[in-house]
């Protein structure tokens, strides 16, 4: 039987972890600012003494359970494939990138895992001070997660703190270099700024749809009033925060961006192209619509300033994908600039009091629920694609990590992964759908906690005690 159909086995490896990762780093991007506005809310409970505020705690503490179980299932997979697929690339980085990964585990995975149950279930058995004690610590655990694994990420894309021994495995000497590497202080900012947004936008989204419906819920205005604040004031933090990384990847990742640019010649006050179409067989980029000069007013803050271009560079070390880097970096700063234009609009509108009574700002509000997703996997998308055709960038290159595998079983495990993540993952959103379906209401019901506890085999423990009653 032939396999000459198939993609090598380079190309179906790298399909397969841009698959998994892209459907796990949903739900982290969620549940970072989901644990965060859990935090939020519960200290307003205590600090106002409002029920509003819990009710709308234990609504959302509901879509954070199913959210943050996804995203651990969906995240255990990476480990078993960089051990697979790519055993040579976790052989030649393991001393440097493993102890990284393993500080997240004992630090941010063990905290989040030690306090989840008393988050989730124990409001009723622990009282309400040391509860919201267990929420911070569970929102803290997702910012020190998002802290290492970021850490290990930057340092990939800008290493630094290590040396190379003679069978070319990295070596750490130095943490501190490795841990805050060059890349490492943007990336993060950058990408827990998104998570914010990305949270604000869905709870603006669930919040418009119900005031569609019923514009006299307190708890629904609420909800979308706390949204469109965070979209207000943060949205454009995130644009200069945006603005900064670019510069930190202009300096150490020249490449990178030249494509997000569409630039292929260096030159002096390069117009930003809008739209247009980077052709990498004729090394030109068919220009649509641009602005003059404003792409080296904002790489350099001159008009007259000097921008790479990818000529600068030999083709194979450039990004192998340009027109998926320019596109995704422009899907990006596109759903970026609206994000910040619905947060100036609700400062309009509630300035005019119109903020829960325009229903062409909720149906806005309500197609924007995705947004904040699509941003941050299309910036992820621009970083990882932008470093191609390295894994840590200008030393170790994707096809000298790949594993011996061959392209049939890559290719049936790739197959698997897309049936089973479709079919569970599928179900788990269209649960989270159905939590959205109802407005939260007065004394809301958070996760079940008096639910029978069985025992060792299959005996349930309720059904003992109903036992011993009748002896």
């Amino acid at each position: 039987m032939g396999w000459e159909f198939l993609p090598s086995a380079l190309d179906l490896a790298r399909f397969q972890f841009a698959f998994t990762i892209t459907f796990h780093f949903l739900f982290p991007a969620f549940t970072i600012g989901l644990a965060s506005f859990l935090m939020v809310l519960e200290g307003l409970w205590l600090w106002t003494k409002r029920d509003i505020y819990l009710d709308l705690f234990k609504y959302w503490l509901k879509v954070f359970a199913i959210a943050f179980a996804m995203g651990v299932v969906s995240g255990v997979v990476m480990s078993y494939q960089i051990g697979t697929n790519w055993s040579v690339f976790a052989d030649r980085t393991g001393n440097v990138l493993g102890p990284v990964m393993g500080y997240e585990v004992l630090t941010a995975f063990f905290l989040e895992a030690g306090f989840l149950g008393i988050m989730l279930f124990g409001l009723q058995r622990v009282g309400p001070r040391l509860h919201f004690a267990a929420t911070c610590l569970v929102a803290i655990g997702t910012l020190i997660s998002a802290f290492w694994i970021l850490s290990a990420n930057s340092w990939m894309q800008t290493p630094g703190g290590y040396s190379i021994d003679a069978e070319g495995r990295f070596m750490p000497e130095d943490w501190w270099a490795i841990i805050f590497n060059a890349s490492f202080p943007y990336r993060l900012a950058h990408t827990v700024v998104g998570a914010y947004l990305t949270t604000a936008f869905i709870v603006g989204a669930v919040g418009a749809w119900h005031l569609l419906y019923d514009r006299r819920n307190e708890r629904t205005r609420t909800m979308f009033s706390m949204a469109m604040w965070m979209a207000a004031i943060v949205a454009p933090i995130q644009i200069l925060l945006g603005d900064m990384h670019g510069l930190n990847t202009l300096e150490h990742q020249p490449q990178k961006v030249a494509a997000m640019e569409g630039h292929w010649e260096t030159q002096r006050g390069a117009p930003l192209i809008i739209l247009g179409h980077p052709d990498m067989e004729r090394e030109e980029t068919r220009v649509w619509l641009e602005i003059p000069k404003a792409s080296a007013l904002i790489l350099t803050h001159e008009l007259d300033g000097e921008t790479p271009g990818l000529k600068d560079f030999p083709p194979e070390e450039r990004p192998t994908n340009v027109p998926l880097v320019f596109w995704s970096f422009r899907v990006m700063v596109a759903l970026g600039s609206a994000m910040a234009a619905v947060g100036i609009v609700s400062l309009l509108l509630r300035w005019r009091g119109r903020l829960y009574d325009s229903a062409w700002f909720h149906r806005i509000a309500l197609l924007m629920g995705p947004s904040g997703l699509v941003a941050v996997t299309a910036g992820w998308i621009t970083t990882e694609a932008g470093r191609q055709p390295y894994t840590v960038y200008g030393l170790l290159r994707t096809a000298d990590s790949v594993a011996p595998l061959a392209a049939p079983a890559v290719g049936t495990s790739l197959l698997a992964f897309i049936v089973v993540y479709f079919i569970v993952f599928g179900a788990g959103i269209w649960f989270l759908f159905r939590l959205f379906s109802h407005a939260p209401y007065p004394a809301e019901r958070g996760p079940e906690e008096n639910q029978p506890i069985r025992t060792s085999g299959i005996t349930p423990a309720p059904g003992i005690r109903h036992a011993g009653h009748g002896d």
